[in-house]
């Protein structure tokens, strides 16, 4: 009877401590919840302004520099303009220089050169005065005359035409 008196207390006292310890139980399982999901939030955050503030990789950087242009110097042009009933003739001096890609493109369009001053010549001839008035005049010339070196020199291209001087008298 003892040893029942003893299993009983044990039994009691066991229903009673799992009684007694089923609240901090469950206040642990809370706690457990609790921390997995700030840590959660917290490794959440992390991760993203780790991605966030990363350092961007910079972009690989070409070894071969771009080549710099060459400049053709050509002759100076003096010509006189297309004249509409004027009493005196107007001459147009012009010192021109041809923007190249690169320097291999001086010894193809040196041979060519004629034609190109012809190109120019016959049309700066044709030119009236009122044709260069204003920085729209000089901006139509320049294209004309790079339109005209390239169709001379094609398969070649010329970068401009460049102006140095440009007189009108």
């Amino acid at each position: 009877m003892a040893d029942r008196k003893k299993r009983a207390e044990a039994d009691s006292d066991q229903d009673g401590e799992g009684a007694a310890k089923a609240p901090p139980a469950k206040s642990k399982r809370k706690l457990i919840i609790m921390i997995a999901a700030a840590l959660l939030v917290l490794g959440g955050g992390g991760g993203a302004a780790f991605f966030a503030f990363k350092p961007k990789p910079k972009p690989a950087v070409a070894t071969s520099q771009p080549k710099p242009p060459a400049f053709l110097d050509l002759p100076d042009t003096l010509v006189n303009l297309s004249n509409t009933g004027g009493d005196r003739p107007q001459y147009l001096k012009v010192k021109i220089v041809l923007e190249l890609p690169d320097a291999t493109m001086v010894q193809q369009v040196q041979p060519v050169m004629p034609r190109v001053m012809d190109s120019f010549q016959t049309y700066l001839r044709e030119l009236r005065p009122t044709d260069l008035d204003g920085s729209a005049g000089l901006y139509r010339l320049k294209e004309e005359l790079t339109r005209r070196v390239n169709y001379a020199i094609a398969p070649n291209r010329v970068n401009a035409v460049l102006f140095k001087e440009i007189v009108v008298q």
